[in-house]
This record gives C-alpha cells, sequence and structure tokens, in this order.
C-alpha cells in the first residue's frame, strides 16, 4: 500500500527544483551534482524519511477499519498552514484522534528526562506539544460537545522506553501520550468500549466537513 501524503510530496518538489533549468539539467545527465543539489537531496531525504514513517503507520492502521474506526490521512484546518499526519474518528463517536508520525534515530532511546520527551540526548518535547496545540485547534474547530480529542505521537525508529511515555503539556488538559509502533493498534483497538455506528458516522462527516486535504500551499 502506498500513502501519497504531503512529506513525500515535499521531498520530490525539492529534488526536482533544484534540477530545475537546462545548465543543472545537463548536469544532472552528467552526474554532476552541484552544491545546491547537494544541499536539497540531504533535506528532500529527511522529508523522504518522515514519510516513510507516515506509510508504515497508515498501513498500520487500516487494520482499524474493520472495527469500525475512519481514518484519514493528511488533513489541515481551514486557514492553517500545518498538516495533521491522521485523524482517526472512533467507532463508538465519542472520539477523534489526533496522530504524529515521527521517525527519530534507531540508535537512541525516546525517553523521559525531566519530564520532557527526548530522544537520547535531543529533546523532543517541543514535538510533543505541536501534537498538542494540533489537537486543541481541531477540538475547537470540530465544536462537539461530547467528543473528546486525543494528542497522540507514534516514534518510528528509535524505542520507546517501556512501549509508552505519558507527559503533559502547557495549554493542555490532559496527557500526550508518545508509542512506540507496537504499542498504536493495542492502545487504539482497546479504547472505545461501545459501537454507535450512527453517531461514529456523523462524528466521521463533521470531520470531513471541516478538515481540508493538505496541500503545499496549503
Amino acid at each position: 500500500m502506498t500513502v501519497q501524503n504531503s512529506a513525500a510530496a515535499r521531498a520530490a518538489a525539492l529534488r526536482a527544483g533544484a534540477r530545475r533549468g537546462l545548465w543543472r539539467r545537463l548536469l544532472a545527465l552528467l552526474g554532476v551534482r552541484t552544491a545546491g543539489v547537494r544541499r536539497a537531496d540531504s533535506q528532500a531525504a529527511r522529508w523522504q524519511h518522515g514519510a516513510a514513517g507516515e506509510e508504515a503507520t497508515a498501513r498500520m492502521l487500516t487494520a482499524l477499519e474493520a472495527r469500525g474506526w475512519v481514518i484519514r490521512h493528511d488533513l489541515r484546518l481551514r486557514g492553517r498552514r500545518f498538516n495533521l499526519d491522521h485523524v482517526l474518528a472512533s467507532p463508538c463517536g465519542t472520539a477523534i484522534v489526533v496522530l504524529d508520525t515521527k521517525a527519530w534515530h534507531r540508535g537512541r532511546t525516546t525517553a523521559l528526562v525531566g519530564g520532557r520527551v527526548c530522544c537520547g540526548a535531543e529533546d523532543r518535547h517541543g514535538q510533543v506539544e505541536k501534537v498538542a496545540e494540533y489537537a486543541r485547534l481541531v477540538d475547537r474547530a470540530l465544536g462537539l460537545p461530547g467528543v473528546a480529542v486525543w494528542p497522540l505521537l507514534v516514534v518510528h525508529g528509535s524505542p520507546v522506553a517501556g512501549g509508552y511515555l505519558e507527559t503533559r503539556v502547557p495549554g493542555w488538559d490532559g496527557p500526550v501520550y508518545v508509542l512506540g509502533p507496537d504499542r498504536l493498534l493495542p492502545t487504539l483497538a482497546g479504547a472505545p468500549k461501545a459501537r454507535d455506528p450512527r453517531r461514529a458516522a456523523q462524528l466521521a462527516g463533521r470531520v470531513d466537513s471541516v478538515l481540508l486535504p493538505y496541500t503545499e500551499r496549503g
């Protein structure tokens, strides 16, 4: 399964942009990589790495559809430039999951250090704060009383200490969970206690009416 996402599109755009123009195309055909091309390729590789993580998450999430979850990928809020990697509407119709995918260094463990999420020695808590902010904005945009919005972050590559982390961030009233891929499906599959197809369909419809497909220009 291949999932088209903005990270992959951005990687392709960087590579193509660095080779635009007759002289640059000629150099590329000759196998010559200018400093600009090398820089663009390095940036593109990072975007492609993130795209691979998002695609891996998307493949995993398809298993939840049989359980009644409605899953959308690569969305945005009207008037906002950031993208939402994955948004899930629960089969009970009372919860939305705003899920962000990260692909961090395989040789470093993701753990809590002084209450902050770190990958090895690198502080990554700012990215946890971002997904909580995304959840807050989605909650406000949906405007659905009685519907909980959960911010989650799944990390590929870097092993997550204990399989999952629970942390808090300013401005969000509740925990934010950071999960390893092996904990993602059990966590989500075990969350709904009941199914309500009618309410779930209404919730999914609201998501589709409020959140838009992400494009580079936003």
